[in-house]
């Protein structure tokens, strides 16, 4: 009983939802970058190499020559794809570009709202000033006049 309690817990604090999501978006973010490599850059791609479409790229490892990729297969015959692992490669890297951009960008906010100036602000002009000055180095004003005027 103690398992399931514990397992409740884990599923319901957000650990379990946000790897879900993650998940479920990643899948989906796969299948863009997917369709993006095959359906839009290597098509022109293939045209600008002599009109080579990437996913028939292939060697029959039984010797036969073969019209299309499919072909071999529905024969049964051995091959090595090259074309489909020039495909997954380029997704690869789109992938990997696209999140390391992501992850910077995340980092980067974080690092923005995990920052606290420190110090205190100016009276005068609402600058952060270091917590012992008692001079703004932005106005010039004296903060010790102000200080003795705050605590009478």
């Amino acid at each position: 009983m103690k398992v399931i309690q514990e397992f409740k817990e884990f599923a319901i604090k957000g650990n379990a939802l946000d790897l879900a999501v993650g998940v479920i978006i990643g899948a989906a973010f796969g299948k863009i970058v997917t369709s993006l490599v095959e359906e839009v850059l290597m098509p022109p791609l293939g045209y600008l190499v002599g009109r080579i479409d990437f996913t028939n790229l292939f060697w029959a490892l039984d010797g036969k020559k073969y019209a299309t990729l499919e072909a071999a297969k529905k024969a049964g015959a051995p091959v090595m794809a090259y074309g489909s692992f020039f495909n997954n490669v380029i997704n690869f890297l789109l992938v990997a570009i696209a999140i390391f951009f992501l992850v910077k960008q995340i980092n980067r906010i974080k690092k923005g709202l995990d920052e606290k100036p420190e110090g205190k602000e100016c009276p005068f002009c609402k600058s952060n000033i270091a917590v012992a000055a008692v001079r703004c180095p932005q106005c010039t004003s004296e903060l010790d006049a102000v200080l003795e005027v705050q605590n009478a």
